[in-house]
């Protein structure tokens, strides 16, 4: 037996203080380089953000490939960096829009779509991610050669740790791109070797950060934790016209409410038009942003206006620039706070008037393939807590540009099974829509009561909450897509590791990596659907995944740890309680009792399944390879999490737990023996 661990307790061998220094440093920078690309990609390639799991799986691909090469006699890492500066020159010199039409799922954007098919943009992004994180990983793969497997595994913990909480971070502090490329290149400078090498790291660095640095003090530019911002006067500075674009895309017009209601869209004034508004006393508008539907609300009555937005820098650019001034009255209250969560918390408090204002996203919540940013506020569910907040003659409307007429049928769908009656539908050009429901029918007034243009599809569910897939078959983007990273993913592992049949003895580890990944995308659209898709929210459910993991390290260091059959029967039961305890359940415990019921449910499987890992890989004569592929299964893994547009997300344990079976049928019969 190889584990670190004996009977006398761990193992006293001399470690290799330059190599874990080393490997704290690279590890770091593998974490943030990851984070960084999945940002500023999605911030800077029109539409990538719509598909940043693409940018996770090519990061995964890499750094198992690093992990491969770091056995070679040649090297990657002197390529990364030089990439990577040509990746920025070119983004920021060569705009590039990933088209994206089609009815099958819907991507908001009012652009004219151009540039390359996302089936070949999508491709080469994956693989340009993919070489730049295969330099530093290549770094953290040496270092594990010189490192027990097991203290190696430890100390990558810790540095990928310290890469999420300095991202993280960063994100809180709104700070600019310029920021996170200094700290990259300041990275990559301390971990390059040589003269010769510093000097083209130097370089290189230099070109990043000054681009970066362009980009970041242009007029109008700002960074919220979700987007870039970007805006621009239109017509005359100061008229209150302010064009608002998201990651590129035009995603808001902040106008006066007077121009917004009389010679605007008719969308802002239609649900005053619907329900009584001479009791306006409390009013609730989810996707405040820039202020122009809280002015229109004031200009109505409004008594008191409760303003929600997720995107704090939003919030600001109506509080500094909105000529209504509506975030100055008394009247109002902001929330910079996810829309769901913040309906979850609201106790017994009801309103006159709930109203949904254009809250689309234009990203995903990181490491869940299909949830964006508002896809909890549109299920069946959260339909059912905004009619238990409204007062017994209240009314709820949402109106937006939904692209097509089955959304718009499936949203009225949704409101008149939640409601019991059919709401009110007004349609305008370009399947502009107004959705007004009253929580009695008789204090609606409907110029067209909802009848629908075709077959209705049925709501989206917590489990489910894909609003925009339309459901009649899976995508055929997706298809060719990951069709493609699978195959990419199998001619690294063919290239670089040697024929398969050499890996045979950590096939169990390749299965263990693609059932941790799916595992991990369950706990993140959990934990979005309990406590919110902040950003924040995301960062405390990846740092504390990493937390869980390092202390599975911990505990199969420090102590004897159950035979690994007894591990995996554990998981099997931790992955079945999970999938019977449903998250609707604790959506209505308080916070704490919820939180810490949710830790449990979440972070027990994980805890169980990398015991049952570091058992295994303290017992790898090659830790490189070992570890190579496990983050190669995790592509897989991140495959197959698009199956819950078909399973829905609590039906992804019951794919989790076949993985963990099929790794326990693969583990060496020597590693059940003396594991």
């Amino acid at each position: 037996m190889t584990s670190e661990v004996t009977r006398s307790g761990p193992s006293t061998q001399a470690v290799d203080r330059g190599a874990v220094v080393r490997l704290l440093l690279s590890s770091s920078l593998m974490l943030f380089l990851e984070l960084a690309l999945i940002r500023w990609l999605g911030a800077n390639v029109v539409h990538l953000s719509y598909f940043s799991n693409f940018v996770l799986l090519g990061s995964f691909l890499g750094i198992g490939a690093g992990f491969l090469i770091s056995r070679k006699s040649w090297s990657i890492w002197p390529v990364s960096l030089p990439l990577l500066t040509a990746l920025v020159v070119g983004v920021l010199q060569f705009p590039v829009t990933i088209e994206r039409q089609g009815s099958d799922v819907i991507y908001f954007t009012s652009l004219a779509v151009s540039g390359p098919p996302a089936w070949l943009a999508l491709p080469v992004v994956f693989l340009i991610v993919a070489v730049v994180l295969a330099g530093p990983a290549e770094l953290v793969g040496q270092c594990f050669g010189r490192l027990v497997p097991l203290t190696a595994y430890r100390y990558d913990l810790i540095g990928s740790l310290t890469g999420i909480t300095a991202f993280s971070l960063l994100s809180f502090l709104r700070a600019p791109s310029v920021v996170w490329g200094v700290v990259a290149c300041l990275l990559y400078v301390a971990l390059w070797r040589g003269i010769r090498g510093k000097a083209v790291a130097a370089v290189c660095s230099a070109i990043v950060v000054g681009m970066l640095l362009v980009e970041s003090v242009a007029a109008g530019v700002s960074w919220s934790p979700y987007y870039k911002i970007q805006t621009e006067d239109v017509d005359q500075p100061d008229n209150g016209f302010l064009l608002i674009k998201a990651n590129g895309v035009p995603h808001q017009l902040m106008a006066p409410a007077e121009w917004k209601m009389n010679l605007g869209e008719q969308i802002y004034q239609t649900p005053y038009l619907r329900t009584p508004t001479n009791r306006l006393e409390d009013v609730l508008i989810v996707g405040a942003g820039s202020g122009s539907d809280v002015a229109i609300a004031l200009s109505k009555g409004a008594g008191h206006v409760d303003a929600v937005d997720i995107d704090p820098r939003i919030l600001e650019i109506g509080e500094e620039k909105n000529l209504d001034r509506p975030y100055q009255s008394e009247q109002v209250t902001e929330h910079a706070n996810d829309g769901r969560a913040f309906l979850q918390g609201l106790g017994d408090k009801e309103y006159d008037l709930i109203l949904f204002a254009l809250p689309d996203s234009l990203t995903l919540v990181s490491g869940a393939s299909q949830i964006r940013l508002e896809s909890f506020l549109f299920t069946e569910e959260a339909m059912r807590s905004v009619r238990d907040h409204l007062k017994p003659d209240g009314a709820f409307a949402m109106y937006n540009y939904y692209r097509e007429t089955w959304l718009i049928d499936r949203l009225a769908g949704t409101a008149a099974d939640v409601f019991g009656h059919p709401p009110c539908v007004d349609t305008f050009a370009g399947a502009q829509a107004v959705i007004t429901v009253a929580v009695v029918e008789q204090f609606q007034t409907c110029e067209t009561v909802w009848s629908p243009t075709g077959d209705v599809i049925e709501p989206a569910t917590d489990d489910a909450p894909f609003l925009y897939f339309k459901g009649d078959s899976f995508p055929p983007l997706y298809i060719v897509t990951l069709l493609g990273i699978l195959f990419a993913s199998f001619l690294a592992v063919r290239v670089l590791g040697g024929p398969i049949s050499q890996m045979r003895p950590y096939a169990d580890l390749f299965f263990m990596g693609a059932a941790f990944l799916l595992l991990e995308t369950k706990n993140v659209a959990t934990f979005a659907l309990l406590f919110g898709t902040t950003w924040f929210v995301n960062a405390l459910v990846f740092a504390g995944v990493l937390v869980v993991v390092l202390a599975a390290v911990e505990t199969t260091r420090r102590f004897r740890t159950p035979p690994l059959p007894v591990v995996f029967a554990a998981i099997a039961a931790s992955l079945a309680f999970a999938w019977l305890v449903k998250p609707g359940w604790l959506l209505y415990l308080p916070f704490w009792p919820r939180l810490l019921a949710a830790t449990l449910v979440a972070f027990l499987p994980i805890y169980l399944a990398n015991v049952a890992f570091a058992k295994r890989f303290a017992e790898s004569s090659d830790s490189q390879s070992a570890f190579a592929i496990n983050l190669l299964g995790a592509i897989v893994g991140g495959c197959l999490e698009y199956a819950a547009l078909l399973t829905g997300y609590n039906n992804l344990l019951l794919v989790t737990g076949l993985l963990y079976l099929v790794a326990f049928l693969l583990v060496p019969k020597t590693g059940l023996r003396t594991a």
